[in-house]
């Protein structure tokens, strides 16, 4: 691997868990409680739980041409937003947390591993390195509606303290 994809894939590992003006997203979610989760914000289109979901939707979409597969695009972007807003429950709130903590973790080990300029076969015009960018913008997008949206009910800052404060 030549110095500069290593240079390359060490910045997005840390765009893809956050480094310094952005908290990690490992300390950002896990204090959060089903309830929380599917509290709505008037004026807000959705809850932290679509926000979640929303956002594991695209990640499971763009690690899969990662993987060498070639996901099926919506028919829209809105089948990307989940009707429901609140988990059923604990344990598949933690299951929502989880399984987007692991498609975090998978994306690090692409960062780490993968020839970053190598083009994917099913994403005409895209790299690997590229869909990675992607991954990480789009997760710290919505990751600072997260913050957001738990300053506004009163659950910032998670336990251990959050950065920016």
């Amino acid at each position: 691997m030549s110095e500069s994809n290593s240079a390359f894939g060490q910045a997005l590992v840390k765009s893809l868990i956050g480094e310094r003006g952005h908290i990690p997203i490992a300390r950002a979610l896990p204090d959060i409680t089903p309830e929380l989760a599917g509290q709505t914000t008037e004026g807000i289109p959705y809850s932290i739980y679509q926000l979640m979901k929303h956002m594991s939707y695209w990640q499971d979409f763009m690690l899969t041409f990662l993987e060498g597969g070639k996901p099926q695009a919506p028919g829209s972007v809105m089948e990307s937003w989940p009707e429901e807003q609140a988990p059923g429950d604990e344990a598949e709130w933690q299951d929502t947390v989880r399984h987007l903590l692991q498609g975090v973790e998978k994306a690090v080990a692409f960062a780490r591993t993968v020839q970053l300029d190598e083009p994917l076969p099913g994403f005409p015009g895209e790299t690997k390195g590229g869909i990675l960018r992607n991954i990480a913008s789009h997760n710290s997008y919505h990751l600072g509606e997260i913050v957001l949206l738990r300053r506004l009910h009163g659950a910032w800052p998670p336990p251990g303290g959050g950065y920016p404060a």
